[in-house]
């Protein structure tokens, strides 16, 4: 089974506690841990969380910084614990803008956790979906001798995700309604469940709650049973 994540609401769970908006996102990196465990002991196979999209780039200067050096502070903390748990790390997105030193300690992470059997977890950072297809169809006419014979499947190979399976069900939690531009191609056949939840309270209870309503939807991907 394939988990997606939209981790929405670290802002309005600091504001509502009149705290500043990083505040916010430390404690969302709780969530971030409570989940990656649930995931590990429900033998998840695949879980994907939106940690920074494209157009976040466009957040004041201090708070963008402030994100990288939790990305980076997560990484230096939890690499033993990812590698005692087999799981694999992996980092999609367009990454030039990244700071350096975050490149360098992902490729490293990416690296040591490559062998693992476990859950592999997909952090989606500076990424969007419109980005993904877009760089996906530049290299696709560039390698294609017929695109017009090609397959969704021959396309498919060009996105970032190439490999990855399609996600059963993606959660957004904060109350809004929307997928903001993420995993678009994937998610054509998606479940979705969306939670008034602010992910700084998103734990395994509300994850597991997630999982659980999903079971029992009927998924008939267009046809008739």
């Amino acid at each position: 089974m394939h988990v997606a994540i939209i981790m929405d609401g670290n802002g309005r769970w600091a504001r509502e506690r009149g705290l500043e908006r990083v505040e916010g996102h430390r404690e969302g990196a709780e969530s971030v841990r409570a989940c990656i465990e649930a995931a590990v002991e429900d033998k998840i196979d695949q879980l994907s969380l939106f940690a920074f999209s494209e157009e976040n780039w466009g957040r004041p200067a201090d708070e963008v910084g402030t994100l990288m050096k939790l990305m980076m502070k997560s990484i230096q903390e939890e690499t033993e614990n990812l590698l005692s748990h087999d799981v694999r790390f992996r980092v999609l997105g367009d990454l030039e803008k990244v700071p350096g030193i975050l490149r360098a300690a992902i490729s490293t992470l990416e690296e040591v956790t490559a062998a693992c059997k476990g859950l592999q977890l997909n952090i989606f950072l500076s990424y969007s979906g419109r980005w993904d297809i877009l760089q996906a169809a530049k290299r696709f006419a560039a390698d294609e001798s017929d695109p017009a014979g090609a397959s969704a499947a021959d396309f498919e190979k060009y996105l970032v995700t190439a490999g990855i399976p399609e996600p059963d069900l993606l959660i957004r939690t904060s109350g809004e309604q929307r997928i903001s531009n993420f995993l678009l191609w994937q998610c054509a056949y998606t479940e979705f469940y969306f939670t008034p939840v602010l992910w700084p309270d998103f734990r395994k209870p509300e994850f597991r709650a997630a999982i659980s309503e999903f079971s029992h939807r009927d998924r008939r991907y267009g046809k008739v049973k």
